[in-house]
């Protein structure tokens, strides 16, 4: 069967009409944003709620402090901004206003990676992953899909405590079906196979779906997951693939230091040792480009997959 791309919200948009569901179930639910409700899609939230909407301007360290003052009288606060500049420009505030007290702040970013496109490097976020997963007490989350990024949005609603998710600009391959839940911390596994694991998220699955469809005619049967979550990981997944496939893939839009792949690698290598090869962007900047461009200069491609496919299985024992 013929792997299908048909493209369906962009993450971002998902996120904002789940926000939209969410409110209007829960009065508690609040959101704010750093003067881009437009391009982080909160504006649907805030034309329905104009009441429990709060635009702090491009002043987004502010913007955390101010959610996290919200989240200790009992709200639930979502703030959006780019990746770029809600994490990178709040750091200290993310640390020490939300981290360190543990507060119910939600902090979801649109315009993750370098599918930004013809924005250039000062917007894309390539570090963000990395930087909240070192931050105790944070779930880590990046989106696959409009079904991904609606349910994880809602389950961040509905728990305790600190969540980070990464949403994406451009329309996003449909790569789960539309009753699919969703867990932090639990993979979900799109294909079986039995000679290799690969392990993506964000637009990456779809390109993790295409590099498997190619390996099957070369005789290569790759399982692929969504590892949705990076903080915490789905580690019983990572056993059961290991034990199954015995070499791991990882694919991701970030840089290779501090992401999924970085994190899987560590945990593969106490707990279950086995050749793990890693897509990602290697420690550059990337240029303006359009996003299908960019993602192909930068090695972000179900070829790319191939090629670590091959790496990896070279290096099985």
């Amino acid at each position: 069967m013929t792997l299908e791309k048909k493209m369906g919200l962009a993450t971002r948009e998902a996120y904002g009409k789940a926000l939209v569901d969410i409110g209007r179930k829960n009065p508690d639910l609040v959101v704010l944003d750093a003067d881009l409700s437009k391009s982080t899609k909160t504006e649907f939230f805030l034309k329905e709620f104009p009441d429990r909407f709060f635009n702090i301007g491009i002043q987004e360290a502010n913007m955390v402090g101010i959610a996290a003052g919200l989240a200790s009288c009992g709200k639930i606060p979502f703030a959006s901004s780019f990746a770029c500049f809600a994490v990178c420009k709040t750091y200290d505030q993310l640390r020490m206003s939300v981290a360190y007290p543990n507060l119910n702040v939600k902090l979801v970013t649109s315009h993750g990676g370098i599918s930004v496109g013809e924005d250039g490097a000062s917007q894309q976020s390539i570090e963000d992953v990395g930087l909240m997963v070192t931050l105790p007490n944070f779930i880590v989350a990046v989106a696959s899909d409009e079904t991904c990024a609606y349910s994880l949005t809602k389950e961040a609603a509905r728990i305790q405590g600190p969540v980070y998710i990464r949403t994406g600009r451009p329309k996003a391959p449909v790569v789960h079906k539309k009753d699919q839940k969703f867990e932090f911390g639990k993979a979900i596994r799109l294909k079986e196979g039995s000679d290799i694991s690969i392990f993506a998220n964000g637009l990456l699955v779809f390109e993790a779906l295409a590099a498997a469809e190619k390996l099957e005619k070369k005789g290569i049967k790759a399982s692929v997951i969504d590892m949705h979550t990076i903080k915490p990981l789905d580690e019983k997944m990572l056993l059961e693939e290991a034990k199954k496939t015995g070499a791991f893939v990882v694919a991701e839009e970030h840089q290779v230091w501090g992401g999924l792949g970085a994190h899987i690698a560590q945990f593969v290598t106490k707990h279950a040792p086995i050749p793990v090869e890693c897509v990602g962007i290697n420690d550059v900047y990337a240029e303006s480009g359009k996003p299908d461009e960019l993602l192909k200069k930068y090695g972000l491609s179900a070829e790319e997959i191939e090629k670590a496919v091959e790496r990896a299985l070279s290096l099985k024992s």
